[in-house]
């Protein structure tokens, strides 16, 4: 099945639309022709709940699906509240690929995530190493979860012929990011801890672990991109990253942060708090290669696109 998908034939269902991510792909969809996009909110449809998933796939009566819907946060998040991030993503997604598989939805594409990796991955992560190790403890439930959606799309593949894809992108960023301190990730909670801290007067900030691990973030609008590339154009079941190829050190991460913001005081290092993963940097060439997609966004622009964005919005 090498065949693009034409977007202004196709009725989409993107889960999760309303949200960070999906607000940057429905612009994306829009862009490519998409004109009948369906976006199932959260208050009209529980996806953890399969009544509901065969209500919402009967008003959608989607061609393609692009899950996007997912129970995510940071660290403490992921600490707290293990057994709700590994239920509800799972739920959510098992189920809706069985009843899109049941209802005959042309193509179902599966996002997971970046923690389904285990956590002494050789870095740059290759797809193929996915399932050499344990993910990181912090936030394995979640991962795992997610990862079962690249198990059912490969034994959906197999038995029925369905045509389900697997897409794992890095950590996003960038105008629109939930600055929620209690389920934020690091840059959103890193430069409002910044700002803050600057407007205040205070002389340090505190930050988790030690700043040795490293990490890679992809730009919100370059992930759009990628996701809406792999849905028209990549029809096989073998998982692909979608990352942005750059990797930076959470301590060169939070300097870069208080420059740009104008927070001169102290990092204060509580390493006492986890680390999280030790390095998180993807292999990137297989997206390059099965669909053409290369992610453009410069860091520092980006991040100054995120802070700028922040510092309107924020009130």
């Amino acid at each position: 099945m090498n065949h693009r998908i034409n977007w202004e034939e196709k009725r989409i269902c993107v889960t999760g639309g309303a949200g960070f991510l999906g607000t940057h792909l429905i612009a994306n969809l829009r862009q490519r022709g998409a004109e009948e996009i369906f976006i199932p909110k959260v208050e009209d449809y529980d996806l953890t709940d399969r009544d509901a998933i065969a209500r919402m796939l009967g008003d959608a009566n989607p061609d393609v699906i692009i899950h996007l819907a997912a129970h995510v946060g940071g660290i403490g998040a992921n600490r707290e509240h293990p057994a709700e991030f590994f239920y509800d993503n799972l739920m959510m997604g098992v189920q809706l690929m069985h009843q899109a598989y049941e209802r005959g939805v042309e193509k179902f594409v599966a996002i997971g995530t970046v923690c389904a990796y285990p956590k002494f991955t050789p870095t740059p992560f290759k797809e193929d190493n996915l399932w050499i190790g344990y993910p990181e403890e912090t936030n394995a439930p979640y991962g795992l979860a997610k990862k079962m959606l690249l198990v059912q799309s490969q034994a959906y593949r197999d038995q029925y012929g369905y045509n389900s894809i697997f897409l794992l992108p890095v950590n996003l960023y960038g105008p629109g990011d939930n600055f929620n301190p209690r389920s934020s990730h690091v840059i959103p909670a890193l430069i409002r801890k910044c700002v803050e801290a600057k407007e205040h007067n205070e002389d340090h900030i505190v930050v988790w672990g030690d700043g040795s691990p490293t990490r890679e973030f992809i730009y919100v609008t370059d992930a759009a991109e990628g996701i809406a590339l792999a849905a028209e154009r990549y029809n096989e079941s073998e998982p692909v990253n979608i990352g942005s190829g750059f990797e930076i050190s959470i301590k060169d991460l939070v300097e870069k942060i208080a420059k740009m913001t104008g927070f001169e005081g102290e990092l204060v290092w509580d390493t006492s708090k986890p680390n999280g993963q030790p390095r998180r940097a993807l292999d990137v060439s297989r997206a390059k290669e099965k669909f053409g997609f290369q992610a453009k966004t410069d860091f520092d622009e980006g991040l100054q696109n995120t802070i700028d964005w922040y510092m309107v919005n924020r009130k």
